[in-house]
């Protein structure tokens, strides 16, 4: 969840900012103040090779096409999945060949709508064992996040349950699957090759690492999700990462690194130091964080 704007999801009545393809693909309306805002419309685009942003203007979702299938990232609010599969389509791929859905953490607005996505396309889907758990129910139990008022999650059902430093394959693609916990229990932060001719870069999707909460929840009473943070930013730091994505594309910059190459950067996504820039922000955010819980100033 975004956490600049994680207040706002506590009041109701929005209404997704999107027309849907057809009647057949209308998604009901998700009953939050943010959700309007979140599903505005992006141009889907190539990032580099065979990775392409299909998600909206707010949330993140990224496709890797394959010889064998697409795999797709995160599903964002359930109103958002009509629209990513249009913007699929719009790229020259049809929605109905994600043979992978992959998830970054189980909140509503990055797993909202993986249920339709799964439906309209018969992928599997996998997942970390707690996030397997809490979209298989609709709930995220045991998160930072689970008193703030939110709609629940359509359940997502036949899931595969991964483990850290897995690979999957999917035809000549391999994903490597890197549990990053903190923001929830379950978050998985994802790398992978992608290739333009001879070029190949390390493509690494990481997830939120943000210390969002309700307002009673300490993070200094737990310290398993404490160690979980520090686990994150190691790994991150370690990972070859020539090119960042990030559940809020402004996590990452990704529109703004868009802007610059439609400008003329060609290089505007490639920077190897991204990953460690992305965790150094994220230790900076948790340290001021736990400052605040000591002192009772938040």
């Amino acid at each position: 969840m975004k956490w600049q704007t994680v207040t706002l999801f506590l009041l109701l009545g929005a209404t997704p900012a999107i027309a849907p393809a057809s009647a057949q693909d209308a998604v009901p309306p998700s009953k939050c103040a943010s959700c309007a805002a979140w599903n505005v419309d992006q141009k889907p685009f190539k990032v580099f090779g065979n990775t392409y942003y299909v998600g909206t203007h707010e949330l993140s979702a990224v496709l890797i096409a394959t010889g064998q299938g697409l795999v797709l990232i995160d599903g964002d609010i359930p109103e958002s999945a009509p629209l990513i599969a249009r913007h699929i389509r719009a790229l020259g791929f049809d929605p109905k060949n994600i043979k992978l859905i992959l998830n970054s953490h189980a909140h509503f607005d990055h797993a909202g709508g993986m249920a339709w996505l799964q439906h309209m396309s018969g992928a599997k889907v996998a997942l970390s064992p707690w996030s397997a758990e809490a979209l298989s129910r609709g709930d995220p139990k045991d998160d930072p996040q689970h008193d703030i008022v939110m709609p629940p999650v359509p359940p997502v059902a036949n899931i595969q349950t991964i483990k850290d430093g897995e690979v999957l394959h999917q035809g000549d693609l391999a994903l490597t699957a890197h549990f990053t916990p903190g923001h929830t229990p379950g978050g998985t932060s994802w790398s992978w090759s992608s290739c333009e001719g001879a070029r190949c870069l390390h493509v690494v999707y990481a997830d939120s690492l943000t210390p969002v909460s309700e307002d009673n929840y300490r993070f200094t009473d737990h310290p398993s999700l404490l160690a979980g943070f520090e686990k994150s930013f190691a790994t991150l730091d370690a990972l070859p990462c020539d090119v960042l994505l990030s559940p809020h594309p402004g996590m990452a910059d990704t529109l703004v690194k868009l802007k610059a190459r439609e400008g003329g950067n060609a290089a505007a996504f490639i920077d190897g130091q991204s990953c460690r820039n992305y965790a150094a922000t994220a230790r900076a955010g948790l340290k001021k964080r736990l400052t605040q819980e000591a002192t009772g100033k938040r």
